[in-house]
This record gives structure tokens, sequence and C-alpha cells, in this order.
């Protein structure tokens, strides 16, 4: 029982005023005396089961009563929810392997989070355990897949039963209540959405119309790293250039311009340079965010305690995201206005206004839907590019023949009396082998977007896989399978004119799904393959580029998160390879 203090000296202890006190009874407990239960009213403090309200002899702060409470609280609900995961009945249970190691209550969660890799921890458990096992995360069970076999089973003849998302915290607090197409459950509204993106945006017809676009940003941006070169170059020395900056900038200006009709960075940016740092900084939070592990999707009695901070940081992030996009929203409203809805040259976000006038969709309310949407476009067509822009150059840089067997494959093709086009790059079968080889070492989305089960199913091995587990596909581990690809670790762009000269993105090849595969695999493969192959070849063809130290390899460390962007700068010594007229242009 506590009770609270008056200002005293109490032997050798000054106490203050408002102090709590907690009386603990009978320090010497084995000595048989009789005479300690003289008085039970607190007047012989040897036996005070009532407590004395004018002694102490423990204080304790509240920060530890609290403390206490938590762990009562928590031991209580981990314990319901231990028995109730112990009860179920084995039948409703994924059939498949699980792998050892779980804990009671949280399962395999104390594996995942943090800086781990997801990829590689579920790599190095495939091998101990096999290709296709299953995971405890918290109350809910995982399908692991890491073979082609069974990623071809699941997104074939199993593909309706995967095309759900699961429910999590992520989805609803970023992905404005899953409006966000990518993150949006099977069903009409994804229908809906995906088709007009699919038709509107990410359509041969609709990538040839938006051409101008993105020559125009690749030659503004390799522009810009030749003024860098003028101005901080000392005769034909070269100049330190962050490589995955650059990159970013260049992905992010071209996804704004398509989307929004906004320009962020270089020359003639729409906003102030702390402006587009800031929201460079939000979308990349958005993405980190996105990757995190949350305790409470594992556990959902636990939402409450909101561990590590993650669901308030979606909150603050999913903020300044909507008020930065909310804004795109009103400057094209505006703008309508002023053109009497007339408007010559229209981003994606005009179309979205066009059809949602008309369209018929229940689910959420117009401006939710083209903000959702377009910033969902925005994000998937940036953030993965700019990695595997990154993770090419690295490689190029770590196998110097390679680097010099593309730039010289530039020379043969377009040669060095005008820049490269988009329509050189058919003929570039070197540089195409390059970025293929680029995506399978380091998909930009190592593990394929969580799905679930939306009905129970039955695998060809005969494993039972029943309604709500969730499924992970580890494309980086199928992409490193040894009985597919021989010396599968190493930097290899020649296997692509050879052996697997055909094998391409569309989802078909089981062996090579950095895009995914199925109903819900990437709409976007042929935009971003025309942006990295422009983007790469025109940087080699204008630049030589060199390491910051032949004696050291570029630091090829990757970062936890939905994507997998390297860890660290990508610092490169660049010099240019032609004549300053056409950087002039």
């Amino acid at each position: 029982m506590f009770h609270k203090s008056a200002t005293c000296l109490h032997k050798t202890f000054f106490i203050y005023k408002g102090i709590d006190c907690l009386t603990f009874y009978w320090v010497v407990l084995d000595h048989k005396q009789a005479s300690r239960f003289k008085d039970s009213h607190g007047k012989v403090y040897s036996a005070t089961p009532t407590s004395a309200k004018a002694h102490l002899n423990l204080l304790m702060d509240p920060p530890l009563q609290c403390f206490f409470s938590i762990c009562c609280t928590l031991f209580a609900l981990f314990s319901c929810i231990y028995f109730y995961q112990s009860s179920k009945k084995p039948s409703r249970s994924c059939s498949a392997p699980q792998a050892g190691g779980a804990l009671p209550i949280i399962g395999h969660m104390h594996l995942f989070g943090g800086q781990q890799l997801t990829h590689k921890t579920l790599g190095g458990m495939a091998d101990k355990y096999g290709p296709v096992f299953s995971l405890r995360l918290g109350s809910h069970e995982v399908l692991v897949l890491n073979s082609s076999e069974m990623a071809k089973e699941c997104f074939t003849v199993h593909d309706k039963v995967f095309s759900t998302r699961p429910i999590i915290t992520a989805s609803k607090i970023l992905g404005y209540d899953f409006a966000m197409f990518g993150f949006a459950p099977y069903g009409p509204y994804w229908r809906e959405i995906r088709k007009i993106t699919t038709i509107e945006l990410l359509s041969n017809h609709r990538i040839d119309m938006l051409k101008h676009i993105r020559v125009s940003e690749v030659k503004s941006a390799i522009r810009e790293l030749y003024k860098s070169w003028l101005s901080k170059g000392n005769g034909g020395s070269g100049v330190s250039v962050d490589m995955k900056q650059w990159f970013g900038d260049l992905t992010h200006n071209i996804a704004l311009r398509m989307v929004g009709g906004k320009r962020y960075f270089g020359p003639n940016a729409d906003c102030e340079e702390a402006e587009a740092r800031r929201c460079e900084k939000v979308m990349r939070d958005f993405v980190h965010l996105f990757g995190v592990f949350v305790l409470s999707d594992a556990i959902p009695f636990l939402r409450w305690l909101d561990f590590l901070g993650y669901e308030k940081a979606m909150k603050r992030t999913a903020k300044e995201l909507d008020s930065i996009v909310g804004g795109w929203l009103e400057e094209h409203k505006q703008k309508r206005l002023m053109c009497g809805g007339v408007i010559k040259e229209q981003d994606f976000m005009d179309v979205m206004l066009n059809i949602l006038e008309d369209a018929n969709i229940t689910c959420y309310d117009a401006d939710t839907i083209n903000k959702a949407t377009c910033l969902n476009l925005v994000l998937a067509g940036s953030d993965t590019t700019m990695v595997t822009l990154t993770w090419a150059l690295s490689l190029l840089l770590n196998n110097p023949h390679v680097l010099k067997r593309a730039q010289d494959e530039l020379d043969m093709h377009v040669g060095k009396h005008r820049l490269l086009e988009e329509s050189d790059v058919r003929n570039m079968v070197y540089l195409q082998a390059i970025v293929k080889e680029t995506l399978r070492l380091y998909p930009p989305e190592p593990v394929i977007s969580l799905r679930a089960a939306s009905e129970d199913c039955t695998l060809s091995t005969g494993y039972r896989i029943p309604s709500g587990t969730r499924l992970m596909v580890n494309a980086w581990k199928i992409q490193r399978d040894e009985r597919v690809w021989p010396e599968p670790h190493d930097f290899q762009p020649e296997r692509f004119l050879t052996t697997n000269k055909d094998m391409d993105f569309q989802g078909q090849t089981f062996e090579l799904i950095p895009f995914g595969s199925g109903r819900r695999s990437c709409p976007g493969v042929s935009l971003a393959l025309k942006m990295l192959h422009f983007i790469l070849g025109s940087f080699l063809h204008s630049f030589k580029v060199a390491k910051l130290s032949e004696l050291e390899d570029v630091d090829m460390t990757e970062s936890p998160g939905l994507t997998n962007p390297k860890a660290t700068p990508l610092e490169v010594l660049i010099t240019p390879r032609l004549d300053s007229k056409f950087f002039e242009i």
C-alpha cells in the first residue's frame, strides 16, 4: 500500500514531501518471536500488516510502478495469445514444414527487423529447411517460397488465391486506408484503378507519347554533370560526384513530371532546394517504413503499445506526403478553372481528374483516389529505378572489364559524333544484359510484396495452405539458385548473351522475377526498362567513370526496407568522353 510522505528526517535519510512510500515487513523471518504480533495496528513496527503511515522502509518511483503494471498486463496478454495459438486445430495450420527457432507468442519475429536483411535471413533459412517452409509471425502463419518451381505454381495455378494483400498497418496509414492500388486488397477497386493506370500512363502508346520528358530530363541531368566537371575540374582530372544522389534526382524528376507535371531538382525547378530535399526525404521515409516489421501486425492486441514508434512515424510521414500531393492536386484544379477545363498537355493527375468526374467508384472520394494513385506511381517509378541504376554502376566499377565492353559497344553503335537515343537501345545487347544481370543479383524488391491466401488451397507438394496464410516469395534467393545460375553470386552479364538470352521480365520466366508475376506483378515493367537502359547508356556514353580509389572495391552493403538501396553514397570520378558541344545542347 502506497502513502505520500511529508518532509522529514528519518535517522540518516532526508525524505522530501510527496514521495510515495511502501513498507516491507520482517527482514528476519526465521526467528520464532511471538512478541512480534503484539500489535497489528501499526504501533509495533515488527508487525505491520496494515502499515504505518508515518514511517518508511522502502521508496518506489512512480515509473517503477508503471513498469510493473505494464509487465503484468503484457504477461496476461501474451499468455492469452499463447494459449489461443496452442489451442488452434492442427487442420487449420499450414502443413508446410515450419522453420525452427520460433518463440512462444512472437514466433519468428525476433529474426527480422532492425538492420537485418529479410531476404538474406530467409535465404539462410532455406539452406537449412529447404525451398518451401513456413514461419509464424505472431498470430499469422507465413508460407515462404525460395524456388522458381513453387513460385510458378503459386503465380499461375493458384494466382487468384494469392492475389490479395494482407491488412497491415503500413497499408492503412501510409496507403490512404488501402486506396493505393499497389497495396489494396484484390477486388473491383483494385482492378479498376490498375486498368486506369495501365492504359493512361503505362501502356506502350502512352510511354511513347511521354518520351520527350525522359529525353529532356536525361539531357538536362547530363548537362549538369558536365557543368560540375567544368567548375570543379582541373584540366583532364576527374571530378567527384555522388551518383546515387544524381540517379535519385533524375528518376524523381522523370516520375514527377509524368505524373504530376512537377520538377523538383536541377535548374528551373518548381520549388526551392530545401523543399525538394524535404520531399525526397519524406518519400525515402515512406519506402523505409513500408519495409519494417510492425509488432501490431503480428500481435494485433499490442497495437496500443506502438513498439519502437513505427506507427507514430507512419502517421507523421503520411501527413507530410498528403500535404505535398494535396498541393499538387489543388494546383491542377486551379489550372483547369483558369483554362476552362481544356488543358493542352496533360499529365497523369490531369487525366485522373477527367476520369474521376464520371467514374462510378464508391470506395473512396475522388481526391483520395487521385492522390493515392499518383503518389503510388511516383514512389514506385522513381525509387526502384534509382536503386537499380546505383547497383548497376557499382557492379560495373567493381568489374572494369565489363564497363569497358559496355562503352565499346556504345562507341560501335552510336559513336562519339552524336548522343545516344532511346531507339539505339535495341542494338545494345550487352547493355541490356548488364541491366538483366543487375536485376538478377539485386532485385529492387528482394522479397516480392506480401500476399495472402483468400481461400484454402493445396499445393502440388501436398501442403495445405489455409485461407489467411501470408505468402513471401524470396526473389533474391530464387535468382541466385545455383541449379539455374552457374556461379550465382558473380556478376556475369555474358550469361544473358548465350544460355539465358531469351529470358525476359514479362513474368513467365520464373527463374528471373524482379518485377513479380501474375495478377499483382508490376504494371510498369516496360517504362522501367526504358528508363534503366536509356539513363545508364547515356551516362556511360557521355563520361569516363572511375572509383575514388583503385585499391578498394565499391562498398556493396544493402539497406533494409521495402526496396534494397545501397547503404552508402556512390562517390565516383567522372571525365567527359564526348566533345563539349554535345553538353551545350
